[in-house]
């Protein structure tokens, strides 16, 4: 299994277009960026590439690293940083199976499948998958098991990625507060790779109106606002799920300048074999 970050990056990314902050300056000093959310799975037994999130930076991502373009996505929900870019299929991809959860939101009274049908109905090339939470599929030659999460007010999925060969297995959040229930922990649990959720420091929590939440026990809070987790989140939840390597992403701009590009603080373009 063949792990490439195409997309590292918030709502807004790193740099932020028309911002001069010092950890924007600093990105672009160190010549790294964050784009919109995406990562790139190939079986190297099959030589097929799975697309989790189709991020609105799709062109730039796919021509910045050296990684084929897809034979199937998965999107884990609807926020326009992990759907938006894929309209990008459109002359470039004949055929890409797209699945996403069939369960409905209460918040929007349609399915995350459903909504991508709607959204590009006008795109043959789509074809919607629905799929159902905790129930394996197979695609690219690997089992791919959505789980739900915590992501106010949608529904949002994280996801297992195994691949039944070789054992490897890559474990995402999904856009989510440290509040992911027990049974989606156990498959997320023991990854030789865990992608988490780490927006923002815990330090930050103090300018949010709604403040932290999941607070460990030297009081640190895991949840920024009502969310997303904080980095020390996402650290925590490695250590939860017994993840051999863990990196932070969906990071954004607000961190201050010395802690924004340290260890285990993810960047676009890292590879990883497992």
């Amino acid at each position: 299994m063949e792990v490439t970050l195409l997309g590292t990056g918030d709502t807004t990314g790193t740099p932020t277009p028309g911002c001069d902050c010092e950890t924007c300056d600093r990105a672009d000093a160190l010549g790294v960026e964050r784009s919109r959310f995406s990562v790139h799975v190939r079986n190297e037994r099959t030589g097929e590439s799975l697309l989790v999130d189709t991020s609105p930076d799709f062109r730039h991502q796919f021509l910045a690293r050296d990684v084929p373009l897809p034979d199937a996505a998965v999107i884990t929900h609807i926020h326009f940083d992990h759907l938006d870019g894929l309209g990008h299929v459109y002359r470039l991809i004949d055929h890409l199976p797209v699945y996403a959860a069939d369960e409905t939101d209460p918040q929007t009274g349609e399915s995350v499948a459903e909504t991508v049908r709607r959204r590009y109905d006008y795109l043959e090339q789509v074809e919607e998958v629905p799929t159902t939470p905790f129930e394996p599929v197979e695609t690219c030659g690997f089992e791919v098991t959505l789980v739900p999460v915590d992501h106010p007010p949608l529904v949002c999925y994280g996801l297992a990625i195994e691949d039944p060969e070789t054992g490897a297995k890559l474990s995402i959040s999904g856009d989510s507060t440290y509040g992911i229930g027990e049974e989606s922990r156990t498959a997320l649990a023991d990854p030789d790779l865990l992608l988490a959720d780490g927006i923002v420091t815990a330090d930050l929590c103090a300018h949010h109106p709604a403040g932290g939440a999941h607070f460990d026990d030297d009081g640190v809070p895991r949840t920024f606002g009502t969310k997303h987790m904080t980095v020390e989140g996402a650290q925590a939840l490695g250590e939860d799920l017994d993840a051999a390597e863990t990196r932070v992403v969906h990071v954004s701009h607000f961190l201050d300048a010395d802690d924004a590009f340290e260890e285990p603080l993810a960047v676009d373009g890292e590879y990883f074999e497992l």
